[in-house]
């Protein structure tokens, strides 16, 4: 899918986005030198900074703002030979707050967030790869929603230059594509090594009950085929995603903090509610979040001593029929304040729901190659 022509993806554009609403500007620029990736076009997400561009990260207080120079993945990417097609929506400053898009399998449900645009794009044919961005899950959830595959790189493996903040603990960029291979694909093209264990280790943790029944039986059987055991995860795991919201809500309180003084609820209802309380929280439960998110760290290392993969829920359950909500991020947050890398891959649908369902493939920091490697295969497990 990576040899899409930019005039098929503008004209899939031109059909679908009235409904769709994927994107802010269409504008292609054009790649700065020729590359592995020459021709292949893909989709910025609108907290990313592109040459000429919109730059106004979902929020109307920063209506009219335009980029002069590129955020540094995109400007890798376009030294590839990529083409940046355009901007596409995220949700207010990256938060809770929706954006316009629908998603493509059924209109009436969220497509996820924060990156609801690019997921969304990708899943509708309009471009065979995409930027995202994730803080808690806002690659994994959209691409488990959508029905494509997502990607997050080990923490701090790609730098974040030009990207709006939002947590610096947490920020991670992310990708979206059709295939697992794909992905396989563009990592490699990226000049990135995939390399891995043969048959790697592999393990399921057990479902939290919270996960819904269709989501519960698709992963199950998923792990089953794959012969992988199910395991308990490590004490520290099972409260982790309440600690990395915690870090989110302090950190991303102080990065937003002018924007809330000067724009009040403009900035988005749900993120000025962040704002408040993440202002009003002493540095004493911070500190302990990442304490705890140090401690799981450690604990996490040696479950990957034995393991090579963990198979996990990409999501709670299908997306919700809502558009004022983007769903639930839990099932990724602890991979994100792991550092780990993180792959979501569509599960079958035909045995609980008509709805896409994501499998998400976890990894030791570090091994990112190994997991893509594993993941382009996964196809044949699922």
């Amino acid at each position: 899918m990576l040899d899409l022509t930019l005039d098929h993806c503008l004209n899939r554009i031109a059909e679908l986005d009235s409904q769709l609403h994927c994107w802010t500007e269409i504008s292609p620029r054009e790649p700065l030198k020729p590359g592995p990736l020459s021709g292949v076009p893909f989709g910025v997400k609108d907290i990313y900074a592109a040459t000429g561009l919109s730059f106004e990260c979902g929020s109307p207080v920063f209506a009219g703002r335009r980029a002069t120079e590129d955020a540094s993945l995109v400007r890798r990417l376009r030294e590839l030979g990529a083409i940046a097609v355009g901007k596409t929506h995220t949700t207010a400053f990256a938060y809770f707050d929706p954006a316009p898009t629908r998603n493509p399998r059924h209109h009436a449900h969220t497509p996820g967030g924060s990156s609801s645009g690019s997921a969304a794009a990708v899943a509708a044919g309009m471009v065979p790869m995409a930027l995202g961005s994730q803080t808690q899950g806002s690659v994994l959830r959209p691409a488990s929603y959508c029905g494509v595959v997502g990607f997050k790189p080990t923490f701090g493996l790609i730098a974040m230059d030009g990207v709006m903040p939002f947590a610096p603990s947490l920020d991670t960029a992310g990708f979206f594509t059709v295939t697992a291979a794909d992905m396989a694909e563009l990592w490699r093209r990226m000049g990135y090594p995939l390399s891995g264990e043969r048959r790697p280790r592999l393990a399921a943790f057990a479902i939290p009950d919270e996960v819904e029944d269709p989501m519960r039986r698709a992963v199950t059987l998923a792990a089953t085929s794959a012969n992988a055991p199910v395991i308990e995860p490590p004490e520290s795991f099972r409260n982790l995603w309440q600690a990395v919201k915690m870090v989110q809500d302090y950190e991303g309180a102080r990065t937003h903090e002018e924007s809330y003084r000067r724009h009040g609820k403009a900035v988005g209802l749900k993120l000025a509610g962040l704002i408040e309380r993440g202002l009003a929280t002493p540095v004493e439960p911070y500190q302990a979040a990442l304490d705890h998110l140090a401690r799981a760290k450690r604990e996490m290392a040696q479950v990957f001593e034995q393991y090579d993969v963990i198979l996990t829920p990409a999501a709670l359950g299908p997306a919700p029929a809502t558009l004022t909500s983007t769903g639930d991020p839990r099932m990724n947050a602890p991979w994100t304040g792991l550092g780990c890398p993180a792959l979501s891959v569509p599960l079958p649908t035909a045995l609980s729901t008509d709805l896409p369902l994501g499998l998400q493939l976890t990894a030791a920091p570090g091994n990112d190659g190994g997991l893509l490697l594993y993941g382009a295969g996964v196809d044949a497990i699922v």
